[in-house]
C-alpha cells in the first residue's frame, strides 16, 4: 500500500507544503507537479491514496478556508477575496464556496456580524 512507502509520504507531505505555499498563484497545481519531477498521473494517485482528496479538491479547501477567514476577519468584496485566493473568475468562486459550504459567502460573512442590538 501507497501509505507505507516512506518515499511516498514524503512526496505527498512535500506536495501538500507546496499547495499551501501556492495556493493564492492561479497556476499552484502546475507548481506543484513541477515541484513533484514524478508523472502527472503517478503524483495524482499517490496523493489520492494518501490523503483521500485529489490534489485540486485539496487545494480547493485551502482557498475555501482562507476565504472564510478573510470573510470573518475583513470587509474586502467577494471579489477581491476571489482573486486574492486564487480565482480570477468570481463566480466560479462563489459556486465553489457555496458547494463547499452550503453558503453563499455573502450568507457567510453575515454570520460573523456582531448583532447589533437596539435600543428598546
Amino acid at each position: 500500500m501507497l501509505r507505507n512507502n516512506p518515499h511516498s509520504d514524503h512526496l505527498v507531505a512535500e506536495c501538500e507544503n507546496a499547495l499551501k505555499r501556492h495556493y493564492k498563484n492561479g497556476h499552484a497545481l502546475q507548481l506543484t507537479l513541477q515541484q513533484a519531477n514524478i508523472p502527472e498521473r503517478t503524483l495524482k494517485r499517490r496523493f489520492k491514496s494518501a490523503t483521500g482528496l485529489t490534489l485540486i479538491d485539496y487545494l480547493q479547501n485551502i482557498r475555501i478556508e482562507a476565504a472564510k477567514r478573510q470573510l470573518e476577519q475583513t470587509q474586502l468584496p467577494v471579489d477581491d477575496i476571489s482573486f486574492e485566493i486564487g480565482y480570477e473568475d468570481a463566480s466560479f468562486f462563489r459556486r465553489l464556496f457555496k458547494r463547499k459550504t452550503g453558503l453563499t459567502p455573502s450568507q457567510y460573512r453575515r454570520m460573523f456580524k456582531p448583532i447589533i442590538h437596539a435600543a428598546d
